[in-house]
């Protein structure tokens, strides 16, 4: 693991944990994780202090996998470009290892030209950027990680741990998998993607000429809403509003319409214990069999197990017990 200055603590920590509590059946551990920087200096971390590691970058040498976990470092993060430092580190990796990264980390893999033509994922709240900074990687902000064989990237902060997970899983199989999740206490795997934790907002009303026609659709989502509707509120022909709609919001308004009755069905998912059918009926989506399929299109879980997930009284209260071991 290269731990690069203002390196994520919480992300240095999820390889260090898992893959170092990988196991065979005898008790053998899988992985010989090592801890090293670009250089022999201590490293600082983005929570505000500082560690000496116990390992320097000649541990590259001899790594069958690199891991760079999330970092602040500015050079990547700001403006595309590779510190003289950073390179020297990963120049010492030998060729055919294969290289991960957790969160930002995908930066500084993109930064070296790592990522050019693949497809990859980092945390979604800095998707935007980095899509500004590298056009030539093709990002998907939607899943937990992305396997392109010799490259992974995890999505935010915990996503690395299904990353790691999953490395384990490939590497030596289920059953040691299931293993290193029952010890370290986690889900062998979680349902969906990185998109069910993104709070989508809606466009601020500015002087947006819709503005007050989406205003007045929000508080009306459980009724019927064709667009003639919302265009005769408007007081605008369906072609206008339709027009100035997708130039405010981006989005066509019947696209935008399902969008936020999905965002209105997780709050209620989140904050009530009314049945699925009754929340699909009062967000508008109709019937239950439709909210599952919306939910599992836009962020790929089912209604009960996301409410398992977000909801207030799902937290830590499993129905029945869950073994761990």
């Amino acid at each position: 693991m290269l731990a690069i200055d203002e390196v994520i603590g919480y992300d240095l920590a999820i390889p260090s944990q898992l893959l170092g509590s990988a196991r065979d059946g005898a008790g053998n551990a899988l992985y010989d994780v090592r801890v090293c920087g670009v250089d022999d200096g201590p490293v600082r971390f983005s929570a505000g202090y500082t560690a000496t590691l116990d390992h320097g970058p000649e541990s590259l040498d001899e790594a069958d996998t690199v891991i760079i976990p999330g970092t602040q470092v500015h050079g990547p993060r700001r403006t595309g470009e590779l510190p003289p430092a950073i390179a020297a580190a990963l120049a010492r990796v030998p060729e055919g290892a294969r290289m991960m990264s957790i969160c930002t980390g995908a930066f500084v893999l993109a930064a070296a030209g790592l990522l050019d033509g693949r497809r990859a994922t980092t945390h979604w709240a800095h998707a935007a950027d980095f899509r500004t900074l590298y056009p030539k990687v093709t990002l998907d902000e939607d899943v937990l990680y992305v396997d392109e064989g010799s490259v992974l990237t995890s999505a935010g902060l915990a996503a690395g741990v299904d990353l790691c997970l999953h490395v384990i899983r490939a590497d030596h199989g289920t059953e040691a998998a299931n293993r290193v999740a029952r010890y370290c206490v986690v889900p062998p795997g979680r349902d969906g993607g990185q998109s069910q934790f993104i709070d989508t907002p809606v466009p601020a009303d500015g002087e947006g000429t819709t503005a007050a026609t989406r205003s007045w659709a929000l508080e009306r989502l459980g009724e019927p809403l064709d667009l003639a509707t919302l265009a005769s509120h408007a007081r605008m022909s369906v072609r206008t509003f339709s027009r100035r709609f997708r130039a405010e919001t981006g989005l066509p308004p019947r696209s935008w319409l399902t969008q936020q009755r999905v965002r209105h069905a997780r709050r209620l998912l989140e904050t009530t214990d009314l049945s699925v059918d009754r929340i699909a009926a009062d967000s508008g989506l109709g019937t239950a069999a439709s909210l599952r399929q919306h939910l599992n299109s836009t962020i790929g879980v089912a209604p009960l197990a996301y409410r398992r997930t977000f909801s207030a009284s799902g937290h830590g209260r499993p129905s029945t017990p869950v073994p761990l071991t």
